[in-house]
């Protein structure tokens, strides 16, 4: 078991690689009543083509199988495991992202009960056409849900204007025809191919003792069999310049118009961990300089009644993507994006990008950080979400303490290429 000591934030990570590819990471914290166990496989909702495992050829499976799958984990031939923990004292979810499936609990008492609750339930799966077809019903209704969500909608609007041919702009739930399709035999394919222990990832965070706790996982999971890890082969489509949609738009029953606009990214990004984890901290800060609620670009755009509290942006970096958007409720949708546009294409000569102002907003990042590593269940969610290889949510500190000038400005000019930005619009129905 290695033992990582990060004196600046007081926090010490265990972490150990089992025989059969599992990764555990254990990190205790002495005066919490309260631990997370967060069981991760690197598969989502993007990773609809790929070889199965054992095969040879690539399949292409309905859209929103990982989302389907996730909920089909929780039922068992013997009854719903959500009870079961439940009546154990602990609370469990899952949730489904475009590159991430991961199941939780957390507990204040029988921690090893609930934690080989979690590795088992995960690592045994049960599926019948007769069950398939009852949770087409539950998910289906969960999608009509987010039809009607027009901020949801909006989201996803610009998402397709970015990445027309790439999975990545078909809602995780996917569509009440894609999951109709969906079988029992399809689920079990995706599983055999990305639940095994090699592509997964054990976090444990709170009241634990690590060699006691390393040594009932690694019986847990010596108990079970497993076939030798496998590389998982994984087909996106070729995407080009000329595939981004300038503008779309879509009407639905609201009450203000909204406005978005997307960046996406185009730039090859470098291939080094901790350089792309900069990259990414790098255009955080950038973002926040220009557009942040502290900036000057924002107090203006406030002031003239382009913009209002609803407006934000974010920045999302992943496995075979990245990109920004930027957006909010308006009455002048059309002149939102014209700003924004200008403010981002000019960055350069922007009076806001100086050392003053950078200093203090990593004070202000630096600070929002040491404060969520107090908070379990942000540790326990983010930490898989977070890594770059070897470097993780702790190395943040110290990496947001290294960023210069310079590669602010580096950053930005990866990004910001007027050929890859689009506009949505969502209008007001009538």
């Amino acid at each position: 078991m290695d033992k990582q000591v990060y004196e600046k934030i007081n926090e010490t990570l265990y972490k150990e690689i089992l025989p059969n590819g599992l990764t555990v990471y254990l990190l205790p914290k002495e005066g919490y009543h309260k631990t997370y166990g967060l069981f991760s496989t690197n598969y989502g909702s993007i990773d609809n083509t790929f070889i199965p495992r054992g095969g040879e050829e690539f399949v292409t499976v309905p859209d929103g199988i990982a989302h389907f799958l996730e909920h089909k984990m929780f039922e068992k031939e013997e009854g719903d495991v959500f009870q079961k923990f439940g009546e154990q004292g602990a609370s469990a979810n899952a949730f489904t992202s475009f590159t991430r499936t991961s199941y939780l609990f957390s507990t204040t008492d029988q921690l090893e009960l609930n934690l080989a609750t979690l590795l088992n339930f995960v690592q045994e799966p049960y599926f019948t056409e007769e069950s398939v077809q009852k949770e087409q019903g539950i998910i289906g209704q969960e999608i009509q849900m987010y039809q009607d969500d027009p901020n949801w909608q909006q989201f996803f609007g610009i998402l397709k204007n970015m990445y027309p041919k790439h999975p990545l702009h078909i809602d995780i739930a996917g569509t009440i025809e894609s999951i109709a399709e969906i079988t029992a035999e399809d689920l079990y394919t995706c599983y055999r191919t990305f639940y095994h222990p090699s592509n997964m990832t054990l976090f444990v965070v709170g009241n634990l003792e690590p060699k006691a706790l390393m040594d009932f996982i690694r019986e847990n999971q010596a108990q079970k069999e497993f076939e030798a890890p496998e590389p998982i082969q994984r087909q996106f489509p070729a995407e080009a310049l000329e595939d981004i949609v300038k503008v779309s738009e879509q009407s639905m029953p609201i009450a203000m118009p909204k406005s978005i606009l997307g960046v996406k990214g185009v730039a090859s990004l470098p291939e080094n961990d901790k350089e792309r984890l900069i990259f990414k901290l790098s255009v955080d800060l950038l973002l926040q300089l220009l557009v942040g609620n502290t900036s000057q670009n924002y107090l203006r755009l406030y002031n003239e009644g382009i913009i209002d509290d609803s407006f934000g942006y974010e920045f999302s970096l992943d496995r075979s993507f990245y990109f920004a958007d930027f957006g909010g409720d308006t009455d002048k949708p059309e002149l939102l994006a014209e700003e924004v546009t200008k403010i981002l294409l000019n960055f350069e000569q922007d009076t806001e990008i100086n050392e003053e102002n950078l200093a203090l907003l990593k004070k202000k990042m630096l600070g929002k950080c040491f404060q969520s590593l107090n908070a379990l269940e942000y540790v326990a969610n983010q930490f898989t979400q977070s890594l770059f290889g070897e470097w993780t949510l702790f190395d943040m500190p110290e990496l947001i303490q290294s960023v210069q000038l310079e590669d602010i400005l580096a950053a930005g000019q990866l990004l910001i290429k007027e050929e890859a930005f689009s506009r949505f619009y969502m209008r007001k129905e009538g």
